[in-house]
């Protein structure tokens, strides 16, 4: 089934912080459709009003990370079985040794590489969680860059609007250069906004 950006606000809108929890925890088993673009809809939809910005955000959050508590647990008690089940397909054995890859390359820090790359962050869990990584240490990588790379996300569709969908897409393609520019871009709309309300502020005090 593939998922347009309306139908994503529509089923957003309809079943509210539920929607965005669930699509992002059941990121973690395939689900069809981008999560950087689930997170951006709810901060689209939190900037229109139709959701509260904090609740919006934590929905978003705690939906990224039960999905990656369950892709730790699943790797460390049926990690192989799961592995062996998936590496049948020839898209998904790619993926695994990408993945691999890039663990044997960076280590731990692979939890925080590989939220740039699709797939790719849904598979390094169950990878390192078979490999023995406590769990303590697992939570401080993968939770302190899920908050980030949340917030990341929710920011961009509070302040792209409909064009998520095409930010998204690019920083899905060329990665840490794309998300460092939107992130800058970010910056600079907030501060211009920022400047903008307190000259606003100002005229309507000084009549």
């Amino acid at each position: 089934m593939d998922f347009s950006l309306d139908m994503l606000l529509g089923i957003i809108q309809q079943y509210g912080y539920l929607a965005l929890f669930f699509m992002l925890w059941l990121g973690i088993v395939g689900l069809p459709i981008p999560d950087e673009l689930v997170v951006a809809a709810g901060g689209f939809l939190a900037s229109r009003g139709l959701l509260y910005p904090l609740y919006a955000f934590l929905a978003g959050y705690f939906g990224v990370a039960s999905g990656l508590t369950i892709g730790y647990l699943l790797g460390r008690w049926f990690g192989k079985p799961i592995l062996r089940r998936l590496s049948r397909k020839p898209k998904m054995h790619a993926y695994i040794v990408k993945s691999s890859s890039l663990i044997e390359k960076y280590g731990t820090f692979s939890l925080c590489i590989s939220y740039l790359l699709p797939v790719v962050r849904h598979v390094v869990p169950y990878i390192v969680a078979m490999g023995g990584m406590s769990y303590r240490r697992y939570a401080l990588y993968s939770y302190t860059t899920g908050l980030v790379w949340t917030a990341g996300f929710y920011f961009v569709g509070h302040f792209f609007g409909r064009n998520m969908e095409m930010v998204v897409a690019l920083t899905r393609k060329y990665g840490f250069i794309a998300l460092g520019i939107i992130i800058i871009l970010i910056v600079i709309i907030f501060i211009i906004r920022r400047i903008f309300l307190g000259k606003q502020s100002c005229k309507i005090e000084g009549e």
